[in-house]
């Protein structure tokens, strides 16, 4: 059995907030955020849009592009850090949006890597024959989470949601599906990206915080790490490769694994400049950009991946 990818989708908020306008809000400029992180505008979710709201979009789009209905769907698993509530799952609000009433829906919480970790958990239960189809879905409000004063932050991220359709199939013999997924974490590095308030803890929300340098020190070795994991289990390289479809935090970062990896620069999906970082929602995002302009076409060798406060990172390799 292979999980098999039938639809990507996709949904950002009406509002852009483009480098110019945060330049009127905090000791910035469009030069600076441009030069450090590729990012020339975000999306913010309007006042009355949960995350919920954000996903059910993306899921629609990506039923419509799998030519489904919801009824067929019978797992969802929602990767975000910003849930609409402490409690229930933000997934159970899309399931009811879709009329869905059977199945399972949940969500998962790896921040950045979620919707990496979000796949594999997906991909894993359709290949014991738990489920049959699945809603894969990265959906983030990180404005909510935001200290607006505090530059070193404000700038890099956005709201956004994506969504993926994956179908538990026999392999026919043409190898598409989902070829190997590698997930990781390391809990020591926990104070270098996380938000300061919990439940448990301060009960509040709190804000993001982030060691800016720390993160990008350890991003490219980590990335490269799970990477190199997957060509290994498959024994594809990054001359057999496709697409390399990374998370969508910061260029410098996106080019810098590309460059050590030996991918070339015109198999990489780059969407950060639209949408900033949209945490566990860039690689959805970012895939449905690079399918709807057709980039992506069936039988391509895509590689996704991601790394995240935790830190968790993972990757995941696809024939599409």
């Amino acid at each position: 059995m292979r999980s098999v990818v039938r639809g990507v989708g996709a949904y950002l908020p009406a509002r852009a907030l483009t480098n110019a306008d945060l330049a009127q809000m905090v000791d910035t400029s469009d030069e600076w955020i441009v030069q450090r992180t590729g990012i020339r505008e975000r999306h913010i979710a309007a006042d009355h849009e949960l995350t919920s709201d954000l996903a059910l979009a993306a899921a629609r789009d990506a039923l419509d592009a799998a030519g489904m209905e919801p009824g067929e769907i019978d797992l969802i698993v929602l990767a975000t850090s910003t849930p609409d509530n402490t409690f229930p799952a933000t997934a159970v609000s899309v399931q009811a949006g879709l009329g869905i009433t059977h199945g399972a829906a949940f969500d998962l919480q790896a921040v950045c890597s979620g919707f990496v970790f979000a796949l594999a958990t997906a991909d894993n239960f359709l290949k014991s024959g738990a489920y049959k189809r699945a809603l894969v879905i990265g959906a983030e409000t990180f404005s909510r989470i935001l200290d607006w004063s505090d530059r070193t932050t404000c700038v890099l991220f956005g709201d956004g949601a994506g969504a993926m359709v994956l179908e538990a199939v026999t392999d026919e013999g043409e190898g598409r599906g989902v070829l190997t997924s590698h997930l990781r974490s390391d809990g020591r590095h926990k104070n270098k990206l996380y938000v300061d308030g919990g439940v448990s803890s301060t009960k509040t929300i709190g804000y993001l915080r982030m060691e800016g340098r720390e993160v990008f020190r350890y991003a490219v070795g980590m990335i490269t790490d799970v990477i190199q994991d997957a060509f290994q289990a498959t024994g594809e390289n990054a001359q057999t490769l496709d697409w390399f479809v990374p998370h969508q935090a910061n260029r410098r970062i996106i080019d810098a694994s590309a460059h050590k990896l030996g991918i070339a620069p015109e198999k990489v999906v780059v969407t950060v400049d639209k949408h900033g970082n949209t945490s566990a929602a860039s690689i959805p995002l970012a895939l449905a950009s690079a399918c709807k302009d057709g980039r992506i076409k069936r039988g391509d060798l895509v590689m996704i991946e991601a790394m995240g406060g935790g830190f968790t990172w993972g990757s995941a390799l696809i024939r599409w």
